[in-house]
């Protein structure tokens, strides 16, 4: 997702139809309290995005020079200890 372009000027566009809803007042109030916490989580989302954005900081750049390597796992399927059967588990009271 970009910081720019299609996805923000959705977000923008949801924002301003809720608030259309919200000031022209016909909704009942459980529609209006679920309209004015989609303009929040609208303007939650937005300002996260805008605090986030790290496509020119230079620790971005960093990572990006980097290629991905893989690595392989030290971790063995079936070596795992079995659990022992019968125990009684002690629930708290």
């Amino acid at each position: 997702m970009t910081t720019q372009g299609k996805p923000i000027s959705e977000l923008n566009r949801v924002r301003e139809w809720a608030q259309e809803i919200i000031r022209a007042g016909h909704e009942p109030p459980w529609a209006w309290y679920q309209y004015m916490k989609l303009v929040e989580t609208v303007d939650a989302i937005l300002e996260g995005i805008t605090v986030t954005t790290t496509v020119n900081s230079p620790q971005s750049v960093q990572h990006q020079e980097k290629p991905h390597q893989l690595v392989e796992t030290t971790y063995r399927q079936g070596t795992s200890r079995p659990h022992p059967v019968g125990t009684k588990v002690r629930m708290p009271m």
